[in-house]
């Protein structure tokens, strides 16, 4: 995302590139008190706050380290659940 963007526009392109991913979505949206766009909305926004937050050199760690306890946790949710 090098292109200059609003952060209403980098929050749109985020959620648009994270549905597209091929993971498995295990989450009863219906049993939540809150919408699926809504949270994409508040974590795409979350992340972007966070990333401005991160001087440069320190992003791309922090980025894969961030995705790396994601799959983890996503892991341990699916062992945890056979």
């Amino acid at each position: 995302m090098s292109e200059a963007l609003t952060k209403t526009e980098a929050v749109g392109k985020i959620i648009e590139l994270a549905k597209t991913l091929d993971i498995q979505d295990n989450i009863n949206w219906t049993g939540l008190n809150i919408g699926e766009s809504d949270v994409y909305e508040m974590m795409a926004s979350s992340v972007i706050d966070q990333m401005y937050s991160i001087p440069q050199d320190h992003k791309e760690a922090v980025s894969m380290a961030t995705i790396t306890k994601l799959l983890v946790e996503n892991k341990y949710q699916y062992f945890h659940h056979l």
